[in-house]
Order: structure tokens, then C-alpha cells, then sequence
């Protein structure tokens, strides 16, 4: 059985964690077919990719069995955790989280990488590393820009797991949705970004990333440049004349 699962509907590509039995945990093989898979969707045009799971539990961070426990997974990994955080950073397309299940240590960096994330309200989630005498250090990149500094202490340093309402009023995840609502409520998210531009949607992700950590000078430089390529490019001219024709823009589609 495949380790993941890889699906297209329209315009969306779904990748589906599919090893439930060991709680989606990440084995080698489990960061490189992730990595593997970011890459390939973002060669092959998808507008939005979704990552989800089967089983209860979205991921329950490394795995624990394996002969060699680290950052970078069991012997089989040639990736690691760093390398999948960076890839869905830089990912020109963006991910939506569709969290399915619990979410533990290196589970909750992977949920927290995704560019939005929507988890079911019945879920468990945990900054667990300290109960087994680790911290969580690597995802700790992903998750502190997120918290707060008083929610980043109290959760790092307990290990106690919290409901997805905290986690959406801690700013680590976007949304806590009941469980039979999970799959429309992320289809809504997913037909309002396909209303916008490609480049409007890819230069938005990048923004959200990339401002935060420049100065007020060199932000309002860059910004400016890439508001006038943006403005100038094909996309831009033919979005602003469908507004002022009042049709749609030529990237929304009937799928």
C-alpha cells in the first residue's frame, strides 16, 4: 500500500497521507514521497494543492519504531524535516491544510507549514517532544511565527495537548471545523482562492512570507517593485478588463 496517495480534481491536487496504521508517522520513506510529491506538483500545474490523511490521526511526528530516530526520519530518509518545512515555504502553490486527525510534535510542524490549515473539531493536538525528553526544535521555525510568546512557553514546555479552538485562537491553525464539515468548508476556501490570479495568489504567499522580515525601507522598495510587475504583467490587464467588462476573469473556470 502506498505511503501516500496522490489525487487531481480540476484545478486542485490532493496528496493523502495513507499510513494509518502507524499514524501517518515520518518514516524516511514518508519525507522523501512528501518531498518528492511537493516538487512534482509544483512542475505539473495544479492551482492549490491539499494535504490530508487517512485514519484518525493526520501525523503523530517521527517515527518512534524506526532503527534511527532524528529530524531526518528512519534510514531510509535522504529528506528531512527542514527540507519539507522549506519546500511548502517556498511552494509557488499554495497548501491547504485539511487535518483530519490528531496532530502530534512533528505532525503539528507539518499542519503549521501549510499555508492555511483546517482541522476537524474533534482533534487532539500536542507539542509533545518534552514527554519523550526532546524539544521541538526544528518545528519550532514554523510554529513560533504563529504564537504568541506566552502560548509558545505554556504549550513547548507541558506537552499537553490542546483542542483545534485553542489552536485557531492561537493563531496555529486557521480554523476548527466539525467533522462532517471538513471536506465543505476547505472546498469553500478552495473555490474563493481560485477566484484570484495565479501570479495575484503566488505573489500574495509570498508577501505573507517575505515582508514580515524585512525592514520598513527595504519592504516598501521590493513591495513597490512587485506591485508594478504585477500590474504590468498579462494576468493583471486582462483581470481589470474583465472587472470593467463585468465577466469573469479568464482564470475562473466551471470545475
Amino acid at each position: 500500500m502506498s505511503e501516500l496517495l496522490i489525487s487531481d480534481s480540476g484545478q486542485v491536487r490532493t496528496i493523502t497521507l495513507n499510513r494509518p496504521e502507524a499514524k501517518n508517522t515520518l518514516s524516511g520513506p514518508m519525507l522523501n514521497g512528501l518531498l518528492a510529491a511537493l516538487t512534482e506538483a509544483n512542475n505539473a500545474g495544479p492551482r492549490l494543492i491539499v494535504l490530508t490523511n487517512t485514519g484518525n490521526t493526520f501525523c503523530a511526528g517521527a517515527d518512534l519504531t524506526a532503527s534511527r530516530v532524528g529530524v531526518s526520519g528512519d534510514d531510509g530518509a535522504t529528506a528531512s524535516l527542514a527540507d519539507l518545512f522549506t519546500a511548502l515555504r517556498s511552494s509557488a502553490v499554495p497548501v491547504i491544510g485539511k487535518i483530519n486527525g490528531h496532530a502530534v510534535g512533528g505532525g503539528v510542524g507539518l499542519m503549521a507549514a501549510c499555508d492555511l490549515s483546517y482541522v476537524r473539531s474533534d482533534a487532539k493536538i500536542g507539542f509533545t517532544e518534552v514527554r519523550l525528553g526532546v524539544a521541538p526544535a526544528v518545528i519550532s521555525v514554523v510554529c513560533l511565527p504563529k504564537l504568541n510568546r506566552a502560548d509558545a512557553m505554556e504549550t513547548f514546555l507541558t506537552g499537553e495537548r490542546f483542542s483545534p479552538q485553542r489552536a485557531a485562537e492561537m493563531g496555529l491553525i486557521n480554523a476548527s471545523v466539525d467533522p462532517e464539515e471538513l471536506d465543505t468548508y476547505v472546498q469553500a476556501i478552495i473555490d474563493k482562492i481560485l477566484l484570484g490570479g495565479p501570479s495575484g495568489v503566488a505573489a500574495s504567499k509570498q508577501i505573507v512570507n517575505d515582508v514580515p522580515q524585512m525592514d520598513h525601507p527595504e519592504a516598501f522598495d521590493k513591495m513597490t517593485t512587485l506591485s508594478q510587475s504585477l500590474f504590468d504583467a498579462e494576468e493583471a490587464q486582462a483581470g481589470i478588463a474583465a472587472f470593467r467588462e463585468r465577466r469573469p476573469a479568464p482564470w475562473v473556470t466551471s470545475d
